[in-house]
């Protein structure tokens, strides 16, 4: 038990509130310890102190916010392995809401995309498993598995009362994070679609402007945000950038003072000022509602389709001394109007939700990408 006492006192170090005294934690960690004996003494089963341990552990990271959690060092070493060539995926972006497992999105032309899993889903059961009770990492771990094999998910989904079951087959998930084409009858449209910031995704997506821009036709652009769970903070800034001459891009605020800063956007915008409508929907995450955010804020672009997901936090992967490690979030994004976009996620300036059971991103049933084409040639 004096162990269990050393690492709890440990854990809640962290309470820097001047209004919780000493002596207020350590009746919290006497409470603990003892609600652990009677637990050990008159529990119907026996029960496994380290696998409480690590419970106690993340319920303290989860009470925090949906996407702080624990990993065993069982789970923070596969989560730190390449995995190619031997573990498959599903294709999405998952997060925490209520103690349940909440699709982010599914990403483009995956297993999961392809099933019919959709942004806003919450996966109630993985194979025989019930998800409620398990922390977010516990439940990557029950989806991840050798490429070929297959899984059963079963799913709740808004306004729809039968629980859904997928069986999906694992595949190794490789993104291509731009695509781009002419578009409408005119072909006077640039679209380009964002999958994901990932590292070399500002170069993609430059290269498909250059071309656009060569081609005396265009007369606007749509960039399809649709279903992006976001990346990297710096591809955000530098895609963001390409449609800006000045001003604030994007701001983050944390505990730190190195956490704390304001990014700005230089000269020249890549486009020369044509119109641009940003398509967003309840799976676009993170770095997309940074780009949707600061280009809503400055005006430059008309925001179509569906409230975005509100995520608007940065985490950090922090090594412990048992081998494990914890996900931590230190700081959180600002937009340009001084806005918090978690929680609230960024608002269209028309709202265009998804209709139909045919429903697919750019297809002849997408009538979000049809409304927008006809918002340009109007």
């Amino acid at each position: 038990m004096k162990k269990i006492l050393i690492l709890f006192i440990l854990i809640f170090n962290f309470s820097s509130n001047p209004v919780f005294s000493k002596n207020d934690l350590y009746e919290k960690i006497d409470l603990f310890g003892e609600v652990l004996e009677n637990i050990k003494k008159e529990y119907v089963d026996d029960v496994d102190q380290a696998e409480v341990m690590d419970s106690a552990i993340n319920g303290v990271l989860q009470s925090l916010d949906p996407y702080s959690a624990y990993m065993s060092p069982e789970l923070f070493k596969e989560m730190q392995t390449d995995t190619r060539g031997e573990f498959g995926g599903l294709g999405i972006e998952i997060g925490m809401e209520a103690g349940v497992v909440k699709v982010i999105s599914p990403i483009d032309d995956t297993p999961a995309e392809k099933a019919g899993i959709k942004a806003g889903d919450y996966i109630v059961k993985i194979g025989k498993d019930q998800v409620q009770g398990k922390s977010l990492m516990e439940a990557v771990k029950l989806m991840r598995g050798p490429v070929g094999t297959t899984i059963d998910l079963t799913i709740r989904r808004k306004n729809v009362k039968k629980p859904l079951e997928f069986k999906i087959t694992r595949k190794i998930i490789q993104v291509q994070s731009v695509s781009s084409e002419i578009i409408s009858k005119r072909k006077n449209i640039g679209y380009i679609r964002l999958k994901s910031f990932n590292e070399n995704s500002d170069n993609q997506f430059l290269k498909s402007i250059k071309k656009f821009e060569k081609n005396s036709n265009i007369k606007g652009y749509v960039i399809d945000l649709r279903n992006n769970p976001g990346g990297l903070l710096t591809q955000a800034i530098n895609i963001t950038d390409f449609f800006l001459d000045d001003g604030e891009i994007v701001s983050t605020k944390g505990r730190k003072i190195s956490e704390t800063r304001k990014f700005f956007a230089r000269r020249g915008d890549e486009v020369n000022g044509k119109p641009v409508i940003v398509m967003i929907n309840n799976g676009s995450a993170s770095a997309s509602e940074i780009f949707a955010g600061a280009l809503k804020d400055h005006k430059r672009a008309i925001i179509l389709g569906e409230n975005s997901y509100g995520k608007g936090s940065v985490q950090s992967i922090i090594p412990l001394r048992n081998g494990g490690g914890m996900r931590l979030t230190i700081s959180k994004y600002y937009l340009p109007s001084g806005k918090s976009i978690s929680e609230v996620g960024v608002t269209p300036d028309i709202v265009v939700e998804e209709t139909g059971d045919e429903f697919k991103i750019r297809s002849e049933k997408d009538n979000q990408l049809n409304y927008a084409i006809k918002l340009f040639n109007s």
